[in-house]
């Protein structure tokens, strides 16, 4: 007997069992999955809030259309006749049941003037209740937040194990390969020194020139991991220095109110440059504005914003593996958010915003063209 859970789904259509019928079909795993799917919308409480709306939405709507009918009412009731050429004006459609001309001209004015002072109201009042049963309890944004969290640190953990196997690769084909090589050389030097001198001067220059790939190599390696540049000048001038060595005519301003922190430093510096990769293999630009800034005074959070603009043919999206994905990725590990904004014919312009809390500033020039 095999469980069912486990069970493959019977060719009738999902009954158990010989036989067919309601209460076979009633034990068949479909109505188990019905009825779990039946039991979750049941105790989800946005199912009853919906519901709530549903039933009070179009009361509510029907009771903020009353004003309107009012005024309608009210100036149809004073424009008709006349319109008409009733001798009578007014009176004959409004004063008809009121028994007087004046009375039915007075009574178009006043439902007028109670429609236009009950409609606002009564439309924040339908708003109100709207957004109230509607929006999401806090619960559930806590449960977004919570979700979004856990995406974005499995995403950083994946990452950060996939930069250290690539720096482990790297260590391990070039450095690791050439400081052996020059190990053999210097056991071979050892050995030739007194036989065939001229031999280990040959291997010692070998050596010396394994030695310094073998540097160039580290240096490299430090450069993509933290480049010394972000420790020595900082995130404004390291982004100069990436302008200054950038093929397109690139701009530069800041005002930042303070130091960034290093973590951070690292991710916009390598973000900028894979914005000015882009825009330099991609979008066709000639020039680019590379701009750095902290939130406005009164924002309601402490935040970086740094935008990359060029005069590039546009088009740009963020698809799966590319590299705007990847900046995307980058800065989701410090719930930071990447906007994108590139119809076709350009300009495309890039804005990143990262919240942090800036430290005391450290001294540089607000503008550079590079």
């Amino acid at each position: 007997h095999i469980p069912s859970p486990y069970a493959p789904l019977p060719a009738d259509g999902g009954a158990e069992g010989s036989g067919c019928g309601w209460p076979a079909a009633w034990r068949g795993p479909r109505y188990r999955k019905l009825e779990r799917t039946f039991q979750r919308y049941l105790t989800d409480p946005a199912t009853w809030r919906d519901l709530h709306w549903a039933v009070l939405s179009p009361a509510l709507a029907l009771l903020a259309l009353l004003p309107a009918a009012a005024v309608a009412y009210g100036t149809l009731g004073l424009l008709l006749p006349g319109a008409l050429g009733d001798p009578h004006g007014a009176s004959e459609w409004l004063g008809s049941f009121l028994g007087a001309r004046a009375s039915g001209i007075g009574f178009g004015l006043l439902s007028v003037g109670l429609g236009l002072w009950a409609a606002p109201p009564l439309l924040r009042l339908h708003d109100r209740v709207s957004e109230a049963l509607l929006r999401p309890t806090g619960k559930a944004v806590l449960a977004l937040r919570v979700r979004e969290l856990s995406e974005t640190r499995t995403e950083a953990v994946d990452a950060q194990a996939a930069e250290l196997r690539r720096i482990e690769r790297d260590l391990h084909d070039g450095v690791q390969a050439r400081l052996i090589a020059v190990g053999l050389n210097l056991g071979a030097i050892e050995q030739l020194t007194e036989s065939d001198p001229a031999a280990a001067r040959m291997m010692a220059a070998q050596a010396r020139e394994s030695s310094e790939r073998a540097l160039a190599e580290l240096r490299g390696l430090v450069r993509g991991i933290h480049p010394p540049v972000l420790a020595e000048r900082g995130l404004v001038d390291a982004v100069r220095a990436v302008a200054v060595d950038s093929p397109l005519d690139a701009e530069v301003t800041a005002d930042l109110a303070g130091e960034v922190p290093a973590a951070l430093q690292s991710a916009v510096y390598f973000a900028v440059c894979e914005l000015l990769a882009n825009a330099a293999r991609h979008a066709g630009a000639g020039r680019v504005w590379i701009d750095l800034h902290t939130a406005e005074p009164g924002t309601p959070r402490e935040a970086l914003r740094v935008s990359v603009t060029d005069d590039g043919h546009g088009g740009a999206e963020l698809t799966d593996g590319g590299g705007l994905r990847g900046v995307e990725r980058r800065l989701a590990a410090f719930d930071g958010v990447l906007a994108l904004s590139s119809p076709h014919g350009g300009p495309t312009m890039l804005t990143l915003e990262i919240p942090c809390a800036l430290s005391s500033p450290r001294t540089s020039t607000s503008s550079e063209k590079a």
